[in-house]
């Protein structure tokens, strides 16, 4: 097995090679559960291809909570089947499937009540632990001196003890990349920009997909034994271009995070707290920490979620319930709002809808996957390759996927003790190659050649100095970033990691991706203009007071690359 660079020329080629032949799977969609499904079916022995209309995990993938956690609110809701799975594909990530990406998370959990809230707590965490298994530390309590020595931020009178739990983050987009990464591996054909705007049919079934190619601006025709629709918030669109209704209907909940300095919350530890609808969270990322999320049902443009002044004070309010030194709006660096699909039940409210996922077959030759979380994109996967697999006949192997580490990950813990002599050699800082190793793994090599190539990549980059220049180079070369707002938003974090959204940034990365990509002048500019303007629409949604008016303003800015409306 190569590593698979999803290079410019990869893509044309996985292209060229979806036209040619007749695959025995086709996915519909690029974020996790998409990529997992490529990631299942290829690993199957089953000829493979996956198309995405925007860039990999430009959807919900890459605007999730960045939790890789079994989910303590669902044993509340005794979602015991959800937690015990999820929790087992926590302990796979962790352990074995990606330890570059997937690392462990102390949490604390505040109580505000004393005898009766310690024990109902601590039942609960008692049990999470139990399905967990070996692997991570044990929850423990703590007392109300205890719990402000490790998080010095909560105000004395917002609890009276508190719970210490341990779960695990991700960051969701650079995951994602690696799962369709090493799909590609394992010889699936994979193309960002590649949007499905039609079924192929014979005799009632579907036979293929008809695709445009949103860079070359051409359609052209995928013929595939089983079309597995993993389109997200997106699936009853994509079932609509069948012509036939679903099974299931899918229900949009929008959720909205902030991200502020690391140092404006003291603490040693992420926090959860309650609410009076869900639960919040305050997680460490990097130099930062992230505070969400919110759960409303959503029913506009699914592309582009906008987050409100009014969500933005909402979570603003909560979050400052329990702090010492409030949170202001001006602490915010960045915002985000993505989409949870979830299955459309009786329930008014999104955040009593259930996290279990549904397979379904709607018309012969296509298979429908829809629901779930994050850390059960896995199972999710395997659910609907073992659909398809049935409507395949032969006999086709089990899901091995648990068994199938994603790239980077083999020789990753021998690599990270070695990081020392890594650092020598590459004449980096050691905390520098640490930072790239939990970003890459044992593909960091693939990256410091680059700087071996030419030291001035070694260079961190302007406007977001936690990244260097050949981070941007090998988004090109090796990750499929097509466009400024690929690195800027997904291959890096800058444009939620920075006061001004990585505007400062953006120069120095459109001209890299020009050399790279051999942009013509009028290339380059428009990819500067579109993401100035999408970062004046962003702002300028945030301030609005409610949903509508802010994704009116949202879509003032369009894509740099306009997907096809029906």
């Amino acid at each position: 097995m190569h590593t698979a660079p999803l290079s410019p020329l990869a893509r044309s080629a996985a292209i060229a090679a979806m036209e040619s032949t007749e695959l025995d799977v086709v996915v519909v969609g690029g974020g996790v559960v998409g990529a997992g499904c490529a990631l299942d079916a290829t690993t199957r022995g089953l000829s493979t291809g996956l198309l995405e209309m925007r860039d990999w995990a430009s959807g919900t993938s890459s605007r999730s909570s960045k939790l890789i956690h079994g989910g303590l609110r669902y044993l509340e809701m005794m979602d015991f089947q959800l937690v015990r799975e999820a929790l087992r594909e926590r302990s796979l990530l962790l352990h074995r499937l990606a330890p570059h990406l997937v690392r462990p998370v102390p949490f604390i959990y505040p109580l505000t009540r004393r005898v009766w809230e310690r024990f109902y707590v601590g039942s609960g965490v008692t049990l999470y632990d139990g399905m967990a298994g070996r692997g991570m530390p044990r929850h423990r309590q703590l007392s109300r001196r205890e719990a402000l020595r490790l998080c010095p931020a909560l105000r004395r009178d917002s609890l009276v003890g508190a719970v210490q739990y341990w779960d695990a983050q991700v960051d969701d987009a650079r995951h994602t990349m690696f799962v369709a990464r090493t799909a590609a591996a394992y010889g699936a054909h994979v193309a960002s920009r590649a949007q499905v705007v039609g079924f192929l049919r014979e005799a009632g079934r579907v036979t293929g997909v008809r695709v445009l190619d949103l860079e070359d601006d051409r359609t052209f025709e995928v013929r595939a034994r089983q079309v597995v629709n993993a389109t997200g918030v997106w699936t009853d669109d994509t079932q609509a271009l069948i012509g036939e209704r679903g099974q299931f209907q899918v229900r949009a909940s929008k959720g909205v995070h902030l991200v502020v300095p690391r140092d404006r919350i003291q603490s040693t530890s992420a926090l959860i707290l309650r609410t009076p609808t869900s639960v919040l969270f305050v997680i460490p990322w990097g130099r930062h920490w992230i505070v969400g999320t919110t759960d409303t049902d959503w029913t506009l443009d699914k592309s582009h979620p906008a987050a409100t002044r009014s969500d933005i004070d909402y979570l603003l309010g909560e979050v400052n319930k329990v702090l010492v030194s409030p949170l202001r709006p001006e602490d915010v660096e960045g915002v985000y709002a993505g989409l949870r699909p979830l299955l459309a039940g009786e329930s008014e409210l999104t955040s009593k809808l259930s996290r279990e996922h549904v397979v379904a077959s709607p018309v012969p030759g296509v298979v429908a996957v829809a629901g779930g979380k994050y850390t059960t994109y896995r199972v999710m996967a395997a659910d609907a390759v073992d659909a398809a697999a049935h409507a395949l006949g032969g006999a086709i192997p089990p899901s091995c996927t648990d068994k199938v580490p994603l790239l980077g990950a083999e020789g990753y813990a021998a690599l990270w003790n070695q990081r020392a002599a890594l650092s020598a050699s590459s004449g980096l800082h050691v905390a520098r190659v640490e930072r790239l190793l939990r970003r890459y793994g044992t593909l960091v090599d693939e990256v410091l050649d680059l700087i071996r190539t030419d030291p001035s990549l070694a260079d961190p980059l302007d406007g977001a100095e936690d990244y260097l220049r050949a981070e941007v180079a090998y988004a090109v070369l090796a990750e499929g970033a097509r466009h400024v707002e690929d690195v800027l938003t997904r291959r890096t974090r800058a444009s939620i990691e920075t006061f001004d959204r990585g505007l400062t940034a953006l120069v120095p990365v459109a001209r890299l991706m020009a050399d790279l990509l051999d942009w013509p002048g009028e290339q380059l500019d428009r990819e500067l203009a579109s993401y100035r303007h999408r970062v004046e629409a962003e702002r300028a949604s945030q301030e609005q007071p409610d949903d509508r008016t802010a994704d009116l303003t949202r879509r003032e800015a369009p894509d740099v690359v306009p997907v096809a409306h029906a």
